[in-house]
């Protein structure tokens, strides 16, 4: 679509703009409308580095004339609105002036024998998101989310990830019972029980592949989930801490998996 063909929209009350404002501010709006809003140049630019199609490319009426044209080039629509609307929709303090709405995928199935993490009730955005980042970073392409999960594809969660979702396979509202189809041990952390870490990975007791289950940020991994543990570690903490950040520990753990090709 070339900048011509856009379409402007002057009314609040536009029907597009109610639901992008929903988009753009209620977490589990996506799983309605069956679409997500990625906003500004990074997240953006990583979507269509990982050949990721928008739906609609929403911009203000300062930045349309600025939009690089393979931005505007890849949307199947392109929406222009007034600054003030675009403020107003935006979940940034500093709104980016463009964004993308994309069409959610259907949900895949769990996929067998490959390196895996499974998200047990994390229900905090930011920590979501670092995981999803940490689990692109170190090859774990599959990302569980059980049921009580913060949504991984509200804006926040979208933020926190930087890109990673575009290159990641996330299932949500997952039971425990389908955990059974992954066919890979499942390791579980603790701050009190198991093997150390570092010891595990210098005496090559760490499987892979492998499925991680990391768990709420103050429950930590739910008993029943524990039950269908293969190993058990903890992460070694001279400093005294009780515990680390789930997304802290998740760095750890799956940078510790990552190195096993290379030992």
């Amino acid at each position: 679509m070339s900048q011509d063909q856009e379409q402007h929209i002057t009314s609040k009350d536009n029907a597009f703009l109610k639901d992008l404002r929903r988009l753009s501010q209620d977490s589990g709006a996506y799983r309605k409308q069956g679409r997500y809003w990625a906003e500004g140049d990074h997240l953006c630019r990583a979507a269509l580095t990982r050949g990721v199609q928008p739906a609609v490319g929403v911009y203000s009426e300062s930045f349309w004339p600025l939009a690089p044209a393979e931005w505007v080039r890849s949307a199947i629509k392109n929406i222009v609105i007034p600054d003030v609307f675009f403020k107003d929709i935006s979940g940034l303090e500093s709104p980016a002036r463009m964004g993308f709405v994309f069409d959610l995928s259907e949900s895949s199935a769990l996929q067998t024998g490959v390196s895996s993490v499974i998200l047990d009730r994390v229900q905090d955005a930011g920590n979501v998101g670092a995981i999803l980042r940490c689990a692109s970073a170190f090859g774990f392409k599959q990302v569980i989310a059980l049921k009580g999960t913060a949504a991984l594809w509200s804006p926040k969660v979208l933020r926190a990830g930087m890109g990673a979702h575009w290159g990641l396979q996330l299932i949500e509202s997952v039971g425990l019972a389908d955990l059974a189809t992954l066919a890979v041990p499942i390791l579980v952390t603790s701050s009190h029980r198991g093997s150390f870490l570092h010891t595990a990975l210098q005496e090559k007791k760490l499987p892979s592949p492998c499925a991680w289950a990391l768990g709420h940020e103050g429950q930590g991994v739910s008993a029943e989930l524990e039950a269908l543990a293969s190993l058990h570690v903890r992460i070694a903490q001279p400093g005294g801490e009780e515990s680390l950040n789930v997304a802290s520990a998740a760095a750890i753990c799956l940078h510790a998996s990552a190195t096993v090709c290379f030992l």
